[in-house]
């Protein structure tokens, strides 16, 4: 299968939204007083986001019912919902859980608590929560007879776990849309691509290549819909084009798009976001996955976590004259963020660590277990296993392409650092989550650890660093280095090279240096181009550069931080740095969806909402595409725009088009909605349909049931 290339920086920020909405990140502190109140206290601002607050509330909810909890559920809903419990219908589905849970424990005791809630609380909730409650309060009486354990009794489906899973994930769905607690749009977006890729292998029958990781990601349980009250039953006709979208983007029946449209108040996107929540994600194996890429992109630091309870403080250490055979780098100047516990003897024993002096002891201080030990590089090149001496003759091989720390410290004091979810106390990756469909793995034996040996680490700031330069414009610092780090590198890849020159090219021009500029043209481009024939239409698209004014030789949208991307995935790749697996999920996905809207013959209606435009919004970092981007703007810019094939074409405005041509037949719109309303097809079978039969719906219905 195919894969499509996914903007990085879209991507980065979706992420980074993601993970500050969850509250799985949080500044790297330089220094920290002795009298900070908190560790935490970089978290204030998400803890006071009212959505993430409320996410919390209904996880914890939910962890509560899923237990058995029913008491606990209730106080937590009286206290932060109690419109909840002003619904009969979901008062009176709590209070006979609750009954069921006292009778499961047993005791004399319970059981008399369990006939007491029956008087006062489950009885009176049956007369008026919905026609069939009092049939069901009846029912349920029966538990005082069968016992928990037979599985042939007319109770068994009251007694099961799977009950529990059910009335949890119930009332997470009618806590969700009433305090609009959505997840982030990462976690919706990724939702929705997956299950468009499961539903486009199943239809064309062919083999995913991420089936290990979305098959684990996205669960096959859902949450129960919301139904809406009684008082919405009588709600407008909706536009059967809502109704339709609906259904298809999240897979249910059209009555289920019709109920999900009334408890949204004709709302199609909130809607959307009702359905696509209710989808289950294994949570942990999405923050690990997160954390790869994040630590991939360098958006986080690759240390651990700071444990709850740390502070960190910011220790400079100088070293002078180091002993031959035991330094770790040359002209050394270093700067370590320790996590250290505060209230500690540990704060004394690396003062007086520091005041020795040794590269010994400094060693000591490094290799700290526990600790979060973050190194700023501010003199030049470093390495493990390079030699100490002053005279250069020794350099291994290992010390090769270091000297880009340098660049990179400014970007490194930037990252963040990653807390997990430390504030989702009722968090537990070990329960079932279906009940009774316990999973033997877990996200660990599919994502690669990421803590890192000296090596690996050493390997991510090389790789980095290389990305930092290649996106700041510093093309000839960036060729300088990679060079120094390995020699055969753009003799493998020589359309790496081209751009990184063409951006030295570019530079010098708008500088005014056009001497220089030719020279760089003729020393490299030229002969790159004559090596290989497809970059000489770049190189003459470059070359128009010095025809235009010095301030617009960059032009503004020049797409640096794709080169700086591409950089960082052939440079991680030769150091045995393989892209997140996140990556692989995306690509996969974004080419399903591509794939998927073809064969609908339509645009994605919800594809702004999600983002997924943005996603796919990729530029090729040669001159000759962004001109032509930028003097065909109006063409180009529906980067989203579908092409179904040579002969058929798909109106873009930003909704369900009016028409879809193929060939010399033009389909109405409202046919095609007939038949996927009438025969229960996808838009696609729709289509084809209509297509054999002249556009009649009418005559494709009686053909059907005929």
């Amino acid at each position: 299968m195919e894969s499509t290339p996914v903007n990085w920086e879209a991507l980065d920020a979706l992420i980074l939204e993601f993970a500050k909405s969850e509250n799985l990140i949080e500044d790297s502190i330089v220094s920290s007083p002795p009298s900070s109140p908190s560790s935490s206290s970089t978290s204030s601002v998400s803890l006071s986001s009212s959505s993430y607050h409320s996410r919390l509330i209904i996880r914890q909810i939910r962890r509560s019912l899923e237990y058995g909890d029913i008491d606990a559920a209730i106080d937590l809903l009286r206290a932060h919902a109690p419109f909840i419990l002003d619904d009969h219908r979901l008062l009176f589905r709590l209070q006979k859980q609750k009954f069921i849970e006292l009778l499961r424990r047993g005791t004399t005791e319970d059981r008399k608590s369990a006939i007491n809630c029956l008087r006062t609380a489950l009885a009176p909730c049956a007369l008026d929560a919905y026609p069939e409650a009092y049939e069901e309060f009846k029912h349920v009486l029966l538990a005082f007879i069968y016992d928990k354990d037979d599985l042939t009794s007319p109770v068994a489906s009251e007694w099961a776990e799977r009950r529990r899973f059910e009335i949890a994930g119930l009332m997470s769905s009618v806590l969700r849309a009433h305090l609009h607690a959505y997840d982030p749009v990462f976690a919706m977006t990724l939702r929705y691509l997956i299950s468009i890729h499961k539903e486009f292998c199943f239809h064309q029958g062919v083999p995913s290549p991420i089936s290990d990781l979305t098959d684990r990601l996205l669960l096959e349980e859902r949450d129960p819909p919301a139904t809406p009250q009684e008082s919405l039953y009588e709600a407008p006709p909706f536009d059967e084009v809502d109704i339709q979208a609906l259904a298809h983007a999240v897979k249910i029946t059209r009555q289920g798009a019709v109920d999900s449209l009334r408890f949204a108040r004709g709302d199609l996107f909130q809607a959307f976001q009702n359905e696509l929540c209710q989808m289950r994600l294994d949570v942990s194996m999405l923050d690990e996955l997160v954390r790869e890429y994040c630590v991939y992109r360098g958006i986080v630091d690759s240390g651990l976590s700071t444990p709850s309870g740390t502070q960190t403080i910011s220790i400079p250490i100088k070293v002078d004259k180091p002993e031959s055979g035991c330094c770790s780098s040359r002209n050394c100047s270093l700067e370590m963020d320790c996590s250290i516990s505060k209230n500690s003897d540990g704060e004394t024993s690396v003062s007086n660590t520091i005041m020795d002096g040794s590269s010994e002891n400094n060693t000591d201080v490094i290799s700290i277990q526990g600790a979060d030990v973050e190194l700023r590089f501010t003199g030049g090149p470093t390495g493990s296993n390079e030699d100490c001496s002053t005279s250069g003759s020794h350099q291994p091989e290992s010390s090769r392409g270091l000297r880009s720390r340098s660049h990179g410290s400014g970007e490194r004091n930037k990252r963040k650092r990653w807390r997990g979810r430390q504030d989702d106390f009722c968090y537990n990756p070990e329960i079932s989550l279906g009940g009774c469909n316990k999973r033997e793995l877990n996200s660990s034996t599919l994502i690669p650890s990421t803590i890192m040996s000296r090596e690996q680490q050493e390997n991510y700031e090389i790789v980095l660093g290389m990305k930092e330069l290649a996106g700041k414009g510093m093309a000839a610092e960036a060729v300088e280095e990679i060079n120094a780090m390995d020699a055969d590198f753009f003799v493998q890849n020589p359309m790496l090279l081209f751009q990184l020159k063409q951006v030295e090219f570019l530079k010098l021009v708008s500088c005014g240096d056009h001497s220089g500029a030719l020279r760089v043209a003729c020393a490299h481009l030229g002969p790159l181009a004559a090596s290989h024939p497809a970059l000489l239409k770049p190189l003459k698209e470059t070359l128009l550069a010095l025809l235009q004014p010095n301030e617009d030789v960059l032009v503004k949208g020049f797409p640096l931080h794709t080169l700086a991307t591409s950089l960082q995935v052939a440079i991680g790749r030769r150091l045995g740095i393989e892209e997140p697996q996140l990556m692989k999920i995306l690509r996969a996905t974004l080419h399903t969806h591509n794939e998927w809207f073809k064969l609908q013959m339509c645009k994605d209606r919800f594809e702004s909402l999600l983002r997924i435009d943005l996603l796919k919004e990729v530029y090729t970092p040669f001159l000759a595409t962004v001109a032509m981007s930028k003097s065909h703007a109006d063409s180009t810019q529906g980067s989203s725009q579908i092409t179904i094939s040579s002969n058929a074409r798909v109106s873009e405005d930003g909704s369900s088009p009016n028409q879809v041509s193929s060939a010399d037949f033009v389909c109405d719109e409202n046919a095609i909605l007939k038949v996927m309303e009438f025969l229960a097809l996808p838009r696609a079978d729709a289509i084809h349909l209509l297509a054999q039969y002249n556009g009649n719906a009418e005559t494709v219905i009686q053909q059907i049931f005929a």
